[in-house]
């Protein structure tokens, strides 16, 4: 048998990840802006001796860090998207990236906590109105970056023309995800700051700088555990969302005397899934003729099935 006669039965495996996602350009944007407010920050807060602040500045600077895994699994997504040493492309890097930025944000809360702690027993001087000045500019920042990667649909891309999970729900784009929440959690941390700040200006309640960066800790904390379990589903091949396994049952139990008997369906990539497919029936057919039957909506883009004759079926 000649190569070219199997070739209607070849495909590719890049499943669009070699085209450039939505967050990409955005990512690289807000990388800019959270560096220049990190380093801004920092300074003002050791030399303000504001500890909300600099758990604000030390928070921005773990987010430079994962925004640039971020940009990195982008690029490398794409430029290795068609290395056939990927057996489903290089669609997990996305989510790789998102687990490691995830991880980066439980350390750095933990070290925003620790700090908040020593100086809630150990006190410094604040220069209040600088400090305020600072982090009033460092929200600013943080709300433009959140606006930036919060506009995740391009109205430039035609649907028409989309590529697997080029249009998948955000969500599922858990290397975008991560930058999302980093940089959320910069505007959470720069909002408590002021508070903190303003508290301690006026009223004079000094012990409010460390108890927000505690606060601030704790719900970065949290944010990132929901994330490194999200990735850790795809990561270790956990079964895909119950909706999509029962959509794909009725799609072929529906026809003849269809029956499916196992059914395997995981992540590949955001928003795409690959499945292995084993269906018992009395009226056995060539396995195209069951995947024509799986609605092109639910982000299937590899499909293996098996059909097994049951003749007392």
């Amino acid at each position: 048998m000649h190569v070219e006669s199997i070739a209607p039965w070849k495909h590719e495996h890049t499943f669009g990840q070699d085209h450039v996602r939505p967050g990409e350009k955005n990512t690289r944007l807000v990388i800019a802006l959270t560096a220049t407010m990190m380093l801004v920050e920092i300074a003002a807060g050791i030399g303000f001796g504001s500890m909300a602040l600099l758990a604000d500045g030390l928070h921005m600077g773990s987010h430079t860090i994962a925004l640039g895994i971020s940009a990195l699994a982008y690029f490398y997504a794409r430029k290795y998207a068609a290395d056939r040493r990927f057996n489903f492309g290089t669609g997990k890097a996305n989510t790789l990236a998102g687990y490691t930025s995830a991880v980066l944000l439980a350390v750095f809360a933990f070290t925003m906590a620790w700090e908040s702690l020593r100086r809630m027993f150990n006190p410094v001087a604040i220069q209040f109105d600088l400090a305020i000045l600072v982090a009033v500019t460092g929200l600013i920042v943080n709300a433009v970056s959140v606006w930036i990667l919060s506009d995740r649909q391009p109205h430039s891309h035609s649907h028409d023309h989309a590529h697997p999970g080029q249009h998948a729900d955000p969500h599922t784009d858990h290397n975008l995800r991560s930058a999302y929440l980093h940089v959320l959690a910069d505007a959470l941390t720069s909002v408590l700051a002021i508070v903190a700040l303003l508290g301690g200006k006026f009223l004079g309640l000094v012990w409010m700088d460390p108890l927000m960066g505690l606060v601030g800790a704790v719900l970065v904390a949290r944010w990132s555990v929901g994330l490194i379990r999200e990735a850790m589903r795809v990561l270790l091949d956990q079964q895909g969302p119950a909706h999509l396994h029962q959509s794909i049952r009725q799609s072929i139990e529906s026809q003849d005397d269809n029956r499916i008997c196992d059914l395997h369906l995981w992540s590949i990539g955001p928003g795409i899934f690959a499945a292995a497919i084993s269906i018992v029936t009395d009226a056995p057919k060539p396995p195209e003729e069951y995947k024509r039957l799986i609605p092109d909506h639910l982000g299937l883009v590899h499909a293996t099935v098996e059909v097994h004759p049951c003749r007392s079926c």
